[in-house]
Parts: C-alpha cells; structure tokens; sequence
C-alpha cells in the first residue's frame, strides 16, 4: 500500500477481546476510521488479527501493534496484519521484511536522530511517540530542520487536541482512548461506540475544511 492511501487515524485496541474488538471494527466500517491496530500484548492478538483481516479486509485496514521482535513481525504478518507499529525503532530486519511483503511500517521513535535513522533503514511512516509529552510544537520544531517527514504521533492524542498536531505537521495519528469511552467497548455498546466515532468524523471533516 502506497502511505498517500493510508488512513489519517489509526484506531489502537489494547487488552480487548475479540467480541470487544470486533463491536469497534464492525461501527468503523464505512466511517473515515478505517485503520485499526490490534496489539500485541493483547491476548489472543494474532488470532483476532486473523479473524478481523478476513471479515473486514474490504473495509478496514488491520494492523498489528506493540510488535517488538522479528518472529512476532513475521506472525502478525502471516496472521494478514497490512501494517505494523511498534513504541520503539525497529531493526532493519524487520523493516526489510515488511518492504519484501509489502506491508507499511511504522516504527516508533522519540529523538530527531531515531527519526532520521529510521527513515534511512526504510521506514514508510514514523511514529512519535509519547507524542503529548513532547507537545504539538516538537513536529514544527522537527520539521524546520529536516523537512515534512510522514510522521504519525501516539500517546495522549485524542478527539480534543488532534487537531493542534495535524496543523504543526503530523500526518497521521494513532489513538487508544482519546476516541472512544472504555466503558462503551468493554460492555460492547454500540451506540455509544457510534457516538464516539461520529465526534471524531466531524472533527476530521472541520480539519478537511468540510
């Protein structure tokens, strides 16, 4: 997949099962959500990985998060995970890897030196991350010496401030609990689910001028 094509907002699902899983996945298709990430310290994560890429594959990209270590790259991706995220850099092993399968990566990184690095062992997009301890000003500052970079910021970015970090020059962003209330997923209810997804929508459709 070409990164133009890559969804703007990543849905993180961390420690669900996978009826609370599939209760988000199934409210995103047709929303403007149409990534969501299934961790890796989730259990059972490579078998919902596995069931969601097959139900979904026609309307929601599924990728695998947390993932740390090439055997676990090569069990996502073998599970149908389209991308992979990790809180840390990854080795260029695994970044191969994913070129070779044409899977996006998304490694994480903190310094402008991790950024640059991994960008220059391959990566396809970087992930700041924990990007609300940096604060929205750090891409900016970021991109004044070393240009737009296809940057996607993780950690305390949410329906409320999203909008500050996409106008100092993120790309994408991944969001765990800045989107939707924990109570709805846990107790699988729909509605407030849907509610939740709508807010993040039009706040997507102001950014877009909509």
């Amino acid at each position: 997949m070409d990164i133009q094509n890559f969804p703007k907002v990543t849905v993180i699902l961390r420690g669900y099962t996978y009826p609370q899983i599939r209760a988000v996945v199934k409210n995103l298709v047709g929303s403007r959500l149409r990534s969501v990430e299934i961790t890796m310290n989730t259990p059972g994560a490579l078998e919902a990985i596995e069931k969601i890429s097959q139900e979904f594959q026609e309307s929601i990209l599924v990728g695998a998060g947390t993932v740390l270590t090439y055997e676990e790259a090569q069990a996502s991706i073998a599970a149908g995970a389209a991308f992979l995220l990790s809180p840390t850099m990854l080795d260029k092993k695994i970044l191969d890897l994913c070129r070779e399968k044409k899977i996006i990566s998304v490694p994480g990184a903190f310094s402008p030196t991790e950024i640059k690095k991994s960008f220059e062992d391959g990566a396809d997009i970087v992930k700041v991350f924990p990007a609300a301890r940096l604060g929205s000003r750090y891409l900016s500052d970021l991109a004044a010496p070393l240009g737009k970079m296809p940057l996607m910021v993780v950690g305390g970015i949410g329906t409320g401030n999203i909008e500050e970090y996409f106008k100092a020059g993120a790309s994408f962003a991944g969001i765990a609990s800045g989107i939707f209330e924990r109570e709805d997923i846990l107790n699988q209810n729909e509605e407030g689910i849907r509610k939740s997804i709508e807010a993040m929508e039009n706040k997507l459709k102001e950014l877009e001028g909509e």
